[in-house]
């Protein structure tokens, strides 16, 4: 089993022929993800690692329907893309891009829940369900099923925790990337509620870091709603307040979202947290062992 994509997702790709978009495009097919096509303004008609390339979204949904998007679109341009993917009937986007202005990011989030689209993102590595579907830039070979379901607001910490899980023999369902900007599509308790529901996922790992609440809010979700267990690892425990460590979400302000807040939180869940990343996959064995 697997949440929000599976193999038989059909996913389309704005901006494949810019540098990351051909780069990225290559990588997912050979994980296996079913690529439909692509768009690029001014380039239809062109030829992508084997896949047509359209001008538009609509353009392209009329040739080769699917289901989900994945957005390799700058910054400045983003929004309008999304606003496209959503018009065209995508009802998964994920959106790749970093540094989306801050009220772009709150109206495509409007605009996504009026119309029924999830969105994963901005500022994300993405999302994969192991062994059938990648719709990101995660690392091919960390990505193999097992039982366990990873939620993580950093993809390079989420690459070392996977890798760590996949060295240790333990593989997982889904693995989703919130993104780590202010304004994000999935957080944490949507992400949360799939797994809880997903009968091939036994125990959830989430990874967090410092800065808002989102952690705090997912502990009392989990407290009051999770049967299956969770194991978390929170990054930052050294930084200064106030200093923006990596993403504009990871921040502390006001005496807000600081490392010792969101660990408390978590043991009054009765979570398991991990003091450094290397020690996940044990306590995910001690989790599957006593569930």
């Amino acid at each position: 089993m697997a949440i929000y994509i599976n193999k038989s997702t059909r996913v389309l790709v704005q901006g494949i022929t810019g540098r990351q978009g051909s780069f990225h495009t290559a990588q997912m097919l050979a994980y296996g993800t079913r690529l439909v096509g692509g768009t690029s303004p001014g380039k239809s008609g062109q030829v992508v690692e084997g896949l047509p390339v359209y001008d538009t979204v609509f353009e392209a949904m009329e040739a080769e329907p699917a289901e989900a998007s994945i957005l390799f679109i700058p910054a400045p341009f983003a929004r309008d893309a999304a606003y496209e993917a959503i018009d065209a009937g995508i009802k998964l986007l994920v959106v790749i891009t970093e540094g989306i202005p801050l009220h772009d990011a709150l109206d495509i989030m409007d605009y996504a829940h009026r119309e029924g689209t999830v969105v994963v993102g901005p500022n994300t590595f993405g999302l994969v369900s192991s062994g059938q579907c990648k719709i990101g830039i995660m690392p091919n070979r960390f990505y193999v099923p097992g039982p366990v379901g990873v939620v993580s607001r950093s993809g390079t910490l989420s690459y070392e925790i996977v890798g760590n899980l996949s060295d240790a023999g333990l593989g997982t369902t889904t693995v989703v990337g919130m993104g780590g900007d202010r304004v994000v599509g999935l957080g944490f308790i949507d992400v949360l509620k799939e797994f809880e529901k997903d009968p091939a996922t036994e125990v959830v790992v989430l990874v967090g870091e410092i800065g808002g609440s989102a952690e705090e809010e997912a502990s009392r979700f989990i407290a009051a709603h999770m049967s299956k267990p969770v194991v978390a690892y929170i990054a930052g425990k050294s930084a200064p307040p106030g200093k923006r460590m990596g993403h504009a979400g990871a921040i502390i302000e006001g005496g807000r979202g600081t490392f010792a807040s969101k660990i408390e939180a978590l043991h009054e869940a009765k979570v398991r947290v991990a003091e450094l990343p290397f020690e996940v996959p044990s306590l995910v064995r001690e989790a599957l062992g006593n569930s």
